[in-house]
């Protein structure tokens, strides 16, 4: 599973990776989790507004950080 956060590196975004890091080791799922800050490469996901979450190439969330019990369901939907 790889799990994309996507921006431009703000505060929200570092939550966003954080919470989508402890949630994966939580659930004990092997899962890849990686930040996108190229804007072209964010703006191809139809996403304007970050952070965004991307997971397996399926755009799940964008606009805010997502509570660890969000994360794990968006997350539990690719188990």
């Amino acid at each position: 599973m790889i799990i994309k956060i996507l921006g431009t590196g703000c505060t929200n975004c570092k939550r966003a990776k954080a919470i989508a890091l402890k949630t994966v080791q939580d659930l004990g799922i092997d899962a890849k989790v990686q930040d996108v800050t190229d804007i072209p490469t964010i703006m191809g996901y139809g996403v304007m507004t970050t952070p965004a979450i991307v997971i397996n190439e399926k755009l799940v969330g964008y606009g805010g950080v997502p509570t660890p019990q969000q994360m794990a369901k968006l997350i539990k939907q690719f188990v």
